[in-house]
């Protein structure tokens, strides 16, 4: 059996359940049809606007999962979401913590740490730094909103594309518990424990959710240990004071631990270097190439290590001024930090790599967080007002070994240079050894103190005629120190200077940021910047009648100016005997964008359908590219993007009891403005951004029935397409995906009373293979790799609710 196949407690039980679930599902039907009693749309209440709003009178694109859809979708992280959000990306790279959200073409490139998200993740209030640092099980949501379009006014700095907004469950003074344990094909287990209930009656109450889960990974290791495995375990803990009917306050503890090995990729593309990569390393690369079979050919562990723990204060506080109006504080500690390394050449020869977990020193990345925010609002007559403060003080650390040579080096070297060995052992030019295992080894100690005032008012000029004005002024502080250390004193490039002079080719290779002598000479360089900047919206929202709502809007949103994390020097060298010269200014311009929307929503059908459309302009400025060309990456402004469409949600309760539809479309045109310069990427003028399908669109369908007076039957369906787009940041057509459609289901039975329920499940149904991010093979010009998107996984699950 396959191990892609491979299922502990039988995929025949799968198989068997949904059978018997599909046979009952006419008599269900029929049963659902003969009954015409009419459904209705329950409010859907959103928090985009920081107060409890009706999804239909709220200006602003939202996307809301509920806490039974997400379990539909078997949504347990953010990057699950992708299937659930039209316009919504959700990709990992390096490494599990290098994960990036974007949102209608866009998002920030997650490989280098200097760059702050397009996309904010807020879980429960509390900013996360990174979308990286938010990639973890997501416990027991209540919904999840995705707001589409800046929302830098409320949210702050780094939503220029758009908010995901967490919010989990709450502890409870009424008692409940819930437990799930599940099994899938990878040798997949894990299960989860949640119980809340009060502690002191009407005065403190709590909330514990536990869970753990492992499976194994899904890239065959041909020539090292499987890749992209699960192994973690997770815990929550909430204590709810209530000393009073106008004060709450909810402490949070949450702690969690990830042992996985990540990530795997494939080869795409073979260049001319394949040939000596398997005169190295006979089973080293996929020759041919073979994406479908999920083999990565690495000789070197990917196993990383990742811990993030935090603990949040959330205070709310009816006051006695203003008519009521309520504070809210929110204080949040967090500390995320991921060890380890991995095969940077992605191939069974030794060549380069980074460092592992056995390694003194592996690479590492930190980021330690204060975050402190205030808010006060209340409603005199017909004003609704809100105004607050905001405070981050985020500490980042890096430690990077992007290319440390492996015992191959030297001789797939001398393989590119045609020449005889040794290539610079000892050669007299140099009197210098090579040793596996050198390498650079570059630290990265950034500071970040960023400071907010905000407010956020509404105004009802009629009962129809409704207007919003918001403002934000944001200054921040940012201070970097870089060392920059060779453990052999750069032997490489020392030996290439003496025997070429002038570089070229792949000589040049030697010289390149890693092996460049000349930043181990500075080794130290500190940098400072300051930015202010003023942000803020203007929405008008006019109700034809309860069943119609139309709105307009603009906004101005902003992303962070910042410092890459990385080496830079010129490509080309200019002075014989010499490396390029290092650039010690690596900071780059904050990004700004200026959004107009204008939409509908409607409430038709006696309330059974909810159907939103709108239309969106978004033009940015010094967009933020981190590009990769094999060897670093390297952060550029681009002058201008535009991201222009359209959106359409809707949610119908069908005339059939229990079947429930909703999903969406968007249209999305986000391209490079035809004046962007060539010497950003050729291909870059006038094009669509990499990661931004024109089209893109979700369906989520749900049915539950009655199947006796005891038994209850379900079927789940998500289903998401999108249009062909590139993958790559330079838009080679290499990097081309083309459209594709991913399903996901979920066929339950279970008790009337819902205690309980057993699950059948697949993701990724139809098993399709599709590229994620598609990548120039680290020192291996023209040829190509990628990150594939998660194969088919299936399994059962066991719910219990007490």
């Amino acid at each position: 059996m396959s191990r892609r196949h491979h299922f502990n407690s039988g995929s025949a039980a799968v198989l068997g359940l949904a059978i018997v679930a599909m046979a009952g599902a006419p008599a269900l039907a029929q049963t659902a049809a003969a009954d015409d009693a009419p459904n209705y749309v329950d409010e859907v209440v959103v928090t985009a606007q920081f107060r409890e709003q009706s999804l239909q009178d709220v200006p602003i694109v939202v996307t809301t999962m509920s806490a039974q859809q997400i379990q539909d979708a078997g949504i347990r992280d953010i990057k699950d979401l992708t299937i659930a959000a039209p316009g919504l990306t959700v990709t990992s790279t390096s490494s599990a913590a290098v994960t990036t959200a974007r949102i209608r073409g866009i998002g920030t490139v997650g490989d280098n740490a200097g760059l702050e998200s397009s996309v904010g993740v807020i879980i429960d209030g509390v900013y996360r730094p990174r979308n990286g640092v938010a990639f973890g099980d997501l416990g027991e949501p209540e919904r999840i909103e995705v707001l589409k379009g800046p929302q830098g006014t409320l949210f702050g700095k780094n939503t220029t594309a758009g908010v995901i907004n967490v919010i989990t469950q709450r502890p409870s003074f009424k008692s409940g518990a819930i437990g799930e344990i599940g099994v899938s094909n990878f040798d997949g287990y894990g299960g989860s424990l949640s119980a809340t209930g009060p502690l002191v009656e009407d005065a403190i109450a709590a909330r514990l959710h536990v869970a753990a889960r492992k499976r194994d990974g899904i890239y065959e290791g041909v020539n090292g240990p499987d890749n992209n495995d699960q192994d973690y375990y997770t815990g929550r803990l909430q204590v709810l004071f209530t000393p009073n009917a106008d004060l709450d306050i909810n402490v949070a503890i949450d702690y969690t631990k990830r042992d996985e090995a990540c990530c795997g990729a494939v080869q795409i593309v073979n260049g001319p270097t394949s040939a000596i990569v398997r005169a190295l390393a006979p089973n080293g690369i996929s020759n041919p190439v073979d994406p479908d079979g999920f083999r990565d050919y690495s000789n070197r562990s990917f196993a990383k290590n990742i811990v993030d723990k935090g603990v949040a204060v959330e205070l709310n506080w009816d006051t006695p001024w203003f008519d009521g109006a309520k504070l809210t504080s929110i204080t949040a500690v967090r500390d995320w930090k991921q060890e380890g390394g991995g095969d940077t050449d992605w191939t069974g020869a030794d060549i380069i790599y980074t460092p592992g977990l056995d390694d003194p020193n592996p690479p590492s990345q930190r980021f330690k967080t204060l975050t402190q925010e205030l808010r006060f609002q209340g409603e005199a007559g017909p004003v609704n007002w809100l105004v607050g403060g905001f405070f981050a003080d985020e500490d980042l650390d890096v430690l990077t070994r992007g290319i440390t040579f492996g015992a191959q080096f030297e001789p797939y070297l001398n393989g590119l240079l045609g020449g005889a060995l040794p290539l610079f052992t000892g050669q007299p030019a140099t009197g210098q050894v090579y040793r596996p295992g050198n390498g650079n080894l570059d630290t990265y100690a950034q500071t970040s103190k960023s400071y907010a005032l905000f407010t956020n008012n509404s105004y009802k000029v009629s009962d129809a005629f409704e207007v919003t004005v918001g403002a934000r002024y944001t200054w921040e502080e940012k201070d970097l120190r870089s060392v920059w250390t060779n453990s052999d004193n750069a032997i490489g490039c020392s030996t290439a200077l003496a025997r070429a002079g002038l570089l070229g080719g792949a000589y040049g290779a030697l010289c390149n940021t890693a092996f460049n002598p000349r930043f181990s000479q500075i080794r130290n360089n500190a940098q400072s910047r300051d930015e202010e900047k003023f942000t803020g919206t203007v929405k008008g929202a006019y109700r034809f009648n309860e069943q119609v709502l139309a709105y307009g809007s603009f906004a101005r949103g902003y992303k962070a100016g910042g410092f890459n994390l990385d080496r830079i020097a010129p490509g080309v060298q200019t002075v014989r005997g010499q490396a390029t010269e290092p650039v010690l200014n690596t900071s780059f311009a904050p990004e700004t964008v200026d959004s107009y929307e204008i939409g509908v929503k409607n409430t038709l059908l006696d309330r059974s359908l909810l159907l939103n459309a709108t239309l969106f302009y978004q033009d940015y400025k010094n967009f933020q590219l981190n590009a990769f060309n094999g060897l670093v990456f390297t952060v550029t402004s681009v002058p201008e993007v535009v991201s222009k469409g359209a959106d359409v949600d809707f949610l119908w309760f069908t005339p059939v009891d229990g079947l429930t539809v909703n999903g969406g479309v968007t249209y999305a045109e986000t391209t490079y403005a035809r004046s962007t310069p060539v010497s950003l990427g050729a291909r870059l003028p006038g094009s669509r951004l990499s990661l931004a399908p024109l089209w893109s669109g979700s369906i989520a369908v749900s049915y539950e029935r009655n199947i006796t007076d005891d038994l209850i039957g379900k079927i789940a369906l998500n289903s998401k397409t999108v249009s062909s787009y590139n993958t790559g940041s330079d838009l080679a057509p290499v990097k081309n995906q083309p459209g594709f459609t991913l399903v996901n289901a979920r066929v339950g039975i279970g008790s009337n009373d819902k205690r309980w329920m057993l699950e059948a499940w697949a993701q990724n149904l139809t098993d399709d293979t599709y590229y994620q991010v598609a990548f120039d093979a680290p020192f291996q010009a023209g040829s190509f790799n990628a990150f594939l998107g998660q194969p088919r996984t299936y399994g059962l699950t066991l719910r219990v609710t007490y």
